[in-house]
């Protein structure tokens, strides 16, 4: 395994020295973790910013889960310390780790825009290191999408300039999940210049997008991908249009070894336990393969 990788899985096990009964490089039930762990986002399994998640995680079988930092309504509330703890006592009692963190509430308040978001952002990197994990998904979808936005990309690579030094020194990345190419995201982190500035990369998104995902992983490889999403639209994992077993294989072949965190992956009308324990099932099935 790539030593800087498994630094990051194992910092994002949930509770690194808050819950020192994890051991480095194993779970909360004291096996030996894997080397690609697998979660989902707390969203898709219809638990968004809940600490209910984590039990509906374990009955699933998952081994973490991907955590919203919270909502406008709640004012973000993981940034309040008894939130943080909450999380993290569940996290430990479902022996379920948090392995990363996410602004989805950025596609309905744009980073590019909204004055506020700034400082989720910033106290988002408080509350990752916090919590133990390395990766904060910011979300640029919906009213957020940077596509043919040129003033809105310049005002993102104006943030992300100022916030990117606390993330270096916090040891957290702030990952970019967008509609744009791989060739775009490139030329936004060059604008930037942090090296904690990196991509999260959605295998259905840009599937939907035509761009060739295959190509793209290698381009931007283990050094730009920092987490990725299977997900599939309205189909269950392997049911829909991405081809994951060839996608498992541009994994391997740039040396991926993170987290692999599932996202929407549920058909019209299915309950969200048995759709997941399929895609569990299907992932790690895919995995061994």
């Amino acid at each position: 395994m790539m030593n800087y990788q498994r630094r990051e899985v194992l910092k994002s096990m949930a509770c690194l020295g808050a819950m020192a009964a994890v051991l480095p490089g194993y779970g909360f039930d004291g096996k030996k973790l894997p080397i690609l762990p697998i979660g989902a986002c707390d969203w898709s399994i219809g638990k968004t910013s809940d600490t209910a998640a984590f039990s509906l995680a374990r009955e699933i079988g998952l081994d973490g889960l991907q955590v919203s930092l919270g909502t406008a309504q709640n004012d973000m509330h993981l940034r309040q310390k008894p939130v943080q703890q909450a999380f993290l006592e569940a996290s430990r009692e479902n022996k379920v780790a948090i392995a990363s963190l996410a602004i989805g509430e950025l596609n309905r308040i744009p980073y590019k825009s909204a004055p506020e978001t700034v400082a989720w952002v910033n106290d988002s990197i408080d509350v990752a290191r916090n919590l133990g994990c390395t990766n904060i998904l910011l979300a640029f979808f919906g009213e957020g999408d940077l596509r043919e936005d040129p003033e809105g990309q310049k005002e993102v690579v104006r943030r992300l300039r100022e916030v990117a030094p606390k993330a270096e020194r916090s040891g957290v990345n702030l990952a970019i999940e967008s509609w744009l190419s791989a060739g775009d995201h490139l030329r936004l982190i060059e604008a930037i210049g942090s090296p904690n500035v990196k991509v999260y990369y959605d295998v259905a998104n840009a599937t939907e997008m035509g761009y060739d995902i295959f190509r793209e992983i290698e381009l931007l490889g283990t050094k730009h991908i920092c987490e990725i999403h299977f997900k599939e639209n309205g189909n269950l994992l392997g049911q829909g249009k991405v081809d994951f077993e060839r996608v498992k294989r541009t994994l391997e072949k740039i040396g991926y070894e993170n987290w692999i965190i599932m996202e929407g992956a549920l058909p019209k009308g299915a309950e969200i336990l048995p759709a997941y324990q399929q895609n569990l099932r299907f992932v790690r099935e895919l995995i061994k393969s």
